[in-house]
């Protein structure tokens, strides 16, 4: 799963980009529906998180294993996704941000 190479591709000159936060909600064909991510990430990369996130449920039907949600611990990504009938919500949180409290 080559997720964390789209984030980290080499370009000409390096820099410093953060990592996405937000959510996204996307049909069953991975197309983007919603985003609250911000708009600095290209709707490519976003798309391309999507597919790969509803292979791993399409994966998982295969099989023949109930899965309707799963989280992703990258080294300083992580991603939750939810199955919808219709499609998915995906989640992106670094993991340095700390989650927010409820009161």
């Amino acid at each position: 799963m080559g997720i964390l190479k789209k984030f980290f591709r080499r370009k000409r000159q390096a820099r410093v980009q953060e990592l996405p936060t937000g959510s996204m909600t996307v049909n069953a064909k991975g197309d983007l529906l919603t985003s609250t991510v911000s708009s600095n990430y290209s709707r490519k990369l976003l798309t391309d998180v999507s597919r790969e996130v509803l292979g791993i449920f399409r994966e998982a039907r295969e099989a023949q294993l109930p899965l309707a949600e799963f989280t992703v611990h990258f080294g300083s990504l992580r991603i939750t996704a939810r199955e919808m009938r219709n499609g998915a919500v995906i989640f992106l949180l670094p993991a340095t941000k700390p989650a927010p409290t409820q009161n």
